[in-house]
């Protein structure tokens, strides 16, 4: 990362050294000239990736980090190159998923080097800046603004045919930096589970996502019913249907229901993603097949541009 702007827990404080890395320079650019710098070491890394997609959902609990790391999984498996951003500050959850806690990135000869996974997912999150997972990470805005903007500009992501950016809950802070720096196009799929409470807050997300003109590639519905282990039923815990008829009310695609699958907690805990933990299942075939769709709207719109 750029020196002089790692991050720290300490407070809503960063280190003040403001000596240049872009240009050599022993001597200290002035602050405008750094962000000149940081802008184009930005422009350089976002030109190399073909496809960002940012998962965001209108409130917390809702599953968005367990589809933005299948879905990764499941582009990876079609052979992409494909790495995934985490975007939660304060509560940063994919390395868990991937069995990456713990560890810590190292610096390459051109920045930090993002993690690689076994499903060949390159990964970088604030988690593996904390030398303390239990201390909280408490900043304001800008703060988390200048991260994001090293996460993108100081990663040596390398050339990517998708980057995965996995949003906190809400249209606060981090989703508004990421439709800031991330270019376009930028596209964004929002989640959601089937009860009203939850489709209030999907609905504000694909209109922040409207606001920020990005695309707004559809709505998947997470927890979309059960499968009973013992009879073999459909049991529909939080309804069912309701992210599709939202997404029509919207005007916005429905990409899909994902059902609720009890491997999923065993799969975050172990730190092998769902598609990879149980590669057979229902939820697994549900994930490749959202995959699938994924890259095929992305890859026809590409072509039509």
């Amino acid at each position: 990362m750029e020196k002089g702007n790692e991050p720290t827990n300490e407070g809503t404080q960063c280190s003040t050294e403001t000596s240049c890395s872009t240009c050599g320079s022993e001597s200290a650019c002035d602050a405008a000239t750094q962000q000149a710098h940081m802008e184009d070491r930005l422009a350089n890394r976002l030109s190399q990736i073909k496809h960002r997609i940012a998962v965001m959902s209108g409130k917390g609990g809702v599953g968005k980090t367990t589809v933005a790391v299948n879905l990764a999984v499941g582009l990876a498996e079609m052979g992409k190159r494909v790495g995934i951003l985490d975007g939660d500050v304060h509560g940063p959850n994919v390395p868990k998923m991937f069995g990456l806690d713990g560890l810590h990135p190292e610096a390459g000869p051109t920045g930090l080097l993002p993690l690689d996974t076994a499903q060949n997912v390159r990964v970088m999150s604030m988690a593996f800046l904390i030398p303390d997972p239990d201390t909280p990470v408490a900043w304001r805005g800008p703060m988390k603004h200048s991260l994001f903007q090293q996460f993108l500009a100081d990663v040596d992501w390398g050339p990517m045919d998708y980057l995965i950016i996995d949003l906190p809950p809400g249209t606060g802070d981090e989703p508004l930096s990421v439709g800031q720096l991330m270019g376009k196009p930028l596209w964004t799929i929002i989640v959601t589970t089937p009860q009203d409470v939850a489709l209030l807050d999907a609905r504000k997300s694909v209109n922040f996502g409207r606001n920020l003109n990005m695309n707004v590639l559809g709505m998947i519905e997470n927890m979309s019913g059960l499968e009973c282990p013992h009879c073999g039923g459909r049991i529909d815990l939080f309804k069912t249907g309701g992210g599709e008829k939202s997404a029509r009310e919207l005007g916005v695609p429905f990409l899909g229901s994902i059902p609720l699958d009890p491997a999923i907690v065993l799969a975050g805990d172990t730190g092998i993603p769902l598609t990879s933990f149980t590669p057979e299942s229902i939820s697994a075939n549900t994930y490749r097949n959202l995959a699938r769709t994924v890259d095929g709207v992305i890859t026809n719109d590409s072509q039509g541009s």
